[in-house]
C-alpha cells in the first residue's frame, strides 16, 4: 500500500514538473513571437509614433509640435510606443499558446465556449482601442485645446501623451470586453438574465461613475466611455440570453 502511494506521489511529482516545463516553453514561444514582430517594426518605431500622436497633432495650432523633456525621451518612447504594438500584433500567437496550455484540461463543452470567447475578447479589445483612437481622441483634443488659455501655449510632452494614451487605450479596451464578462456571469449561474435586466438602472449610474473615474474631467470624454459601456451591456445580455435558452433546453432534453 505504501509502495502505491509512493508510486502515485512521484506520478503527480513527475505530472506537476511536466506542466512547468510546458508552461515555460509556451511563454518562451509567445515571448519569441513578441520579440520578432518588434525587431521588425523597430526600423519604423519613428513613424509608428507619429501615427499615434496624429490625433493630438490635428487638434493643436499648425505648427505646433511635442516636446521632449527628458534625455533620452525621443529614443525610449517609439520603442515603448513599438513593443505594445508588438505585442497587440503578436497577441493571437500569444493567446493561441495560452490556450494550448489550458485546453487539454478541459471538457468538451468549455472548449466549445473558451475558443469563441478568447477570439471575441481579442477582437472587442481591438475595437475598444480603435473607438479610442479614432473616435474618442479627435474629439477629446479638439475640446481641451479649444478652451486652453491664450495665454498657454498647448506643447504635451511625448513621455506624457504616451502615459495618457497607453491608459485610455486600456480603459476602453476593458470596457469592451463587458459583454464577455456578463457571457461568463450567465454561463456558469452566477447570475440570471432576468436579474441582469433587473440591475439596468444600477448599470447605467454605475457607467457613469467609471466613466467619471478614468476619462479627464470634461463632460464629452465621459460621455464617450458611458454609453458605450450601457451599449456593450445591453449587448452582453442579448448574447448571454441564447445561452440561457440553450442551457434550459439542454436541461429538458435530460429531465425527458
Amino acid at each position: 500500500m505504501s509502495e502505491q502511494k509512493r508510486l502515485e506521489g512521484d506520478d503527480s511529482g513527475d505530472t506537476f514538473l511536466s506542466h512547468l516545463i510546458e508552461l515555460r516553453s509556451r511563454i518562451v514561444r509567445a515571448g519569441a513571437a513578441v520579440l520578432v514582430v518588434f525587431a521588425c517594426l523597430v526600423p519604423f518605431s519613428a513613424r509608428i509614433y507619429d501615427i499615434l500622436a496624429r490625433p493630438m497633432l490635428e487638434a493643436l495650432p499648425e505648427g505646433t509640435k511635442m516636446i521632449a523633456i527628458g534625455v533620452t525621451t525621443p529614443f525610449l518612447v517609439p520603442m515603448k510606443i513599438t513593443l505594445m504594438v508588438a505585442f497587440v500584433i503578436a497577441l493571437p500567437i500569444v493567446l493561441y499558446q495560452a490556450w494550448a496550455f489550458v485546453a487539454p484540461g478541459l471538457y468538451s463543452h468549455e472548449k466549445r465556449l473558451a475558443a469563441p470567447l478568447i477570439v471575441s475578447s481579442f477582437v472587442l479589445f481591438l475595437c475598444g482601442i480603435a473607438f479610442s483612437y479614432f473616435v474618442v481622441f479627435p474629439t477629446l483634443f479638439r475640446v481641451i485645446n479649444h478652451y486652453a488659455p491664450v495665454s498657454v501655449t498647448v506643447a504635451p510632452d511625448l513621455d506624457t501623451y504616451l502615459s495618457f494614451v497607453l491608459s485610455m487605450f486600456f480603459a476602453f479596451g476593458v470596457t469592451f470586453e463587458v459583454p464577455i464578462v456578463v457571457v461568463v456571469l450567465v454561463y456558469f449561474g452566477v447570475v440570471s438574465v432576468a436579474k441582469l435586466r433587473e440591475w439596468r438602472p444600477y448599470m447605467i449610474v454605475g457607467a457613469f461613475g467609471i466613466a467619471a473615474i478614468v476619462t479627464p474631467p470634461d463632460p464629452s470624454s465621459m460621455l464617450m466611455l458611458a454609453v458605450p459601456l450601457c451599449l456593450l451591456f445591453e449587448a452582453g445580455v442579448f448574447a448571454a440570453s441564447f445561452i440561457s435558452v440553450r442551457g434550459e433546453a439542454r436541461a429538458n432534453k435530460a429531465e425527458s
